[in-house]
């Protein structure tokens, strides 16, 4: 075997290695992705209700309801557009309020079009939204 041919089979060695290392990491990651869709994509697009995604908008005014017995908290989030219903148990970000841009991971339900969020998430500070948001609300 020559040195050309040695050369040769290493390179294709390390790109045949290279690239099963590419594929073994995209395809852990594959299951830990999660989507982000707006209140218009969500009632278009037709959605696996077992999928774990974001929706994320605008709290609509005079939109948030408590439950008297526990944690339970309802509101809708718009994207100008179209709205949806999120339904949420849990603690509620500090700076989650009526007009504020949030995030909402969790999954919709079955044959209705409602949202069961795991996690909300809150803007920080007056003058960050998320990127998907305000490209969404522009």
């Amino acid at each position: 075997m020559t040195k050309k041919q040695k050369r040769f089979y290493f390179l294709m060695l390390l790109i045949l290695g290279a690239g099963l290392a590419i594929f073994f990491v995209l395809k852990a990651l594959e299951e830990k992705i999660v989507f982000f869709y707006s209140p218009t994509e969500l009632i278009e697009k037709d959605i696996n209700t077992n999928q774990r995604i974001r929706v994320g908008g605008l709290v609509e005014k005079n939109s948030i309801y408590y439950d008297k017995e526990g944690l339970e908290v309802s509101f809708i989030i718009s994207d100008t557009k179209n709205k949806i219903k999120i339904k949420y148990e849990g603690i509620l970000p500090d700076l989650f309020r009526e007009g504020q841009g949030v995030v909402a991971e969790g999954t919709i339900g079955e044959g209705e079009k409602i949202f069961y969020a795991k996690s909300v998430l809150a803007k920080h500070d007056e003058n960050y939204m998320p990127p998907e948001v305000k490209k969404i609300i522009e």
